[in-house]
């Protein structure tokens, strides 16, 4: 596992994209150009696809969604959610340590 905070990436956002789906695939491949994108997933929902993205700080947060991602052409809208803090638990497929 791979601390993203411990590397100076304290900043995740999950970004939610709107696009024309006939340019789909110019749009995964011009995301995916990105430096602190990490995951794109199609959805179902409000928004087409959601972007998992990280970066070292809010103001480079905000130059990826509005410098880079805004300007892709057939991205229609966005929405970000920054996340302020997160919690896990184990799958039950996890061991959980006492011989389960």
């Amino acid at each position: 596992m791979v601390n993203d905070a411990e590397l100076g990436y304290g900043v995740k956002a999950l970004t939610g994209i709107n696009m024309d789906t006939k340019k789909r695939d110019h749009i995964i491949e011009e995301l995916f150009k990105i430096a602190g994108v990490r995951e794109i997933a199609e959805v179902t929902g409000r928004f087409d696809i959601l972007v998992t993205m990280y970066s070292k700080s809010l103001d480079q947060m905000h130059k990826m969604v509005s410098e880079r991602i805004g300007r892709i052409e057939g991205v229609q809208s966005s929405e970000s959610f920054i996340e302020m803090k997160s919690r896990t638990k184990a799958m039950p497929y996890m061991s959980s340590g006492d011989g389960d």
